[in-house]
């Protein structure tokens, strides 16, 4: 009997609906549809075009039952976190979501620190925000934004799903039933108990957030019901059926890894680098909560222990930079050439706070060398090989710190580090992350959130609706991976 399930990867930058069907010895994958994302400005704010995305799903699922050789059995979505819809009384979206780059919560996170610890020092209020949640201090995250509705006066008390859940919940109808969070993506909020698994009451209180507008917490491989509406009435999807993956799409990457030791470290590179391990429990010490690392949840309650490095969003904003300006730059020949020249000895800070921001990216590099005591780099097109140089350059040394700092909080010793997503193409900057770091890179699958979203509904299938574990996540995705 076929097994087929369709993945939908939603990223800031592209979003992907991808189709396969297990026969019991082979899995064939296949991406059927992408289209691309980007935030849009509207009112002096970014916001993302809910609509577009919504219509490109739509298409990819159409297309999906197109190429399907029979039923399709699961859907499941995965994307990045933070963000979310804000619903009205029927379930349905009020306007458009924020975009984590806007600038509104640039304030929010000391006044946050501050509702946290009323009496003392804001810096009490971050202790102790880091000692309930774990979660690494950004100013994007979810409790930042939900802060900065409440303060800037949209309507109070409207429920809210991230997206991924959003989705999901649009696919069902808008049964209320199937408006849920799904665990590893909740974490990302920073408003879930780090121990309990379940969001924080004290949070939500101190900060002056509803609770009842938070969906209930469901994990990883949840089956929430049958996709409904239009969809359908197509023969492909008429007994489909909705699962939760991991819906933070780290958490799908790092599930579509098939090891289950425990002396390996990621980093799941994209837009974002994610630099990582795996935990049993949760971190947060003295030491973990310094070097501002986050405890994000996995597959069977786990911990996925890391921190935020900025990606190859840097590049990415450069050749937007250098092509808006008539020139016609890719990244693979970028790579080809730096790879051809001497090494860059100069490195700047990736994770300045002016590098989140879109908009000259040649430029804000040149700040941060200049900061660094180095030369900048000529910010036009003819030197793009440089400033990519730079880039690599700067990129490994910062994922050497961090895998040196996560050995030391950790007590762990790594000799394997697992290279997934776009990044894992990128051979030049491997061999710049083994040389920096001494580690052997092990080059993972590029869609490796989508290879973990299938593994979870796969496992939770098999299931027949008890947990899915980590043992079962990881060998689907193994022997997703090795077909």
């Amino acid at each position: 009997m076929t097994t087929r399930s369709i993945a939908i990867d939603l990223g800031a930058e592209s979003c992907r609906v991808s189709l396969a069907e297990w026969d019991g010895a082979t899995a064939r994958l296949s991406v059927v549809h992408r289209f691309p994302n980007g935030p849009v400005e509207r009112a002096g704010h970014l916001h993302w075009d809910l609509e577009a995305l919504w219509t490109g799903i739509e298409h990819g699922l159409r297309q999906a039952a197109d190429a399907a050789s029979g039923a399709i059995d699961s859907i499941g979505i995965d994307g990045w976190a933070v963000d979310y819809v804000r619903l009205d009384e029927r379930g349905a979206a009020i306007g458009l979501p924020f975009c984590y780059r806007d600038r509104r919560t640039e304030t929010a996170m000391p006044e946050v620190w501050q509702r946290m610890a009323p009496q003392e020092t804001p810096d009490r209020g971050r202790a102790r925000l880091y000692q309930l949640t774990g979660i690494q201090f950004l100013r994007f995250n979810t409790l930042y934004q939900l802060y900065a509705d409440c303060r800037d006066g949209l309507k109070p008390g409207a429920r809210w799903l991230n997206l991924p859940e959003y989705m999901l919940h649009r696919l069902a109808g808008l049964d209320p039933r199937t408006a849920v969070a799904e665990y590893t993506n909740a974490t990302h909020t920073q408003l879930v108990d780090v121990r309990r698994r379940d969001w924080c009451d004290e949070i939500f209180e101190k900060v002056g957030l509803d609770r009842r507008a938070a969906a209930r917490i469901v994990q990883p491989g949840t089956r929430l019901g049958q996709l409904a509406g239009p969809l359908a009435s197509l023969p492909a999807f008429q007994r489909t059926q909705l699962i939760a993956p991991a819906c933070h799409d780290t958490g799908s990457a790092v599930a579509g890894i098939p090891e289950s030791s425990a002396d390996w470290a990621f980093i799941s590179s994209g837009t974002w680098s994610l630099v990582g391990a795996v935990l049993d429990e949760p971190c947060t010490t003295p030491a973990a909560w310094r070097e501002n690392f986050t405890n994000e949840g996995g597959i069977g309650g786990r911990i996925r222990f890391l921190k935020n490095v900025n990606g190859m969003w840097l590049l990415q904003e450069c050749l937007r930079e250098w092509n808006s300006q008539g020139a016609n730059v890719s990244l693979a020949a970028l790579v080809a050439e730096c790879a051809r020249q001497p090494r860059s000895t100069a490195a700047f800070d990736v994770d300045s706070a002016d590098l989140l921001l879109p908009g000259n990216m040649p430029a804000r590099i040149n700040q941060e060398l200049e900061k660094a005591g180095h030369a900048p780099v000529p910010p036009d097109a003819g030197h793009a090989p440089a400033m990519a140089n730079v880039i690599f350059i700067s990129l490994a040394t910062r994922y050497a710190a961090v895998l040196k700092a996560l050995s030391e909080v950790t007590g762990r010793k790594f000799a394997r580090l697992y290279v997934v997503g776009g990044g894992s193409q990128n051979e030049y900057l491997n061999h710049l992350i083994e040389d920096s770091t001494g580690l052997k890179v092990i080059r993972g699958p590029v869609e490796s959130s989508t290879l973990g979203n299938l593994a979870v509904q796969f496992a939770a299938l098999e299931s027949g609706g008890a947990a899915v574990t980590p043992g079962d996540v990881a060998r689907w995705a193994a022997l997703t991976h090795r077909s």
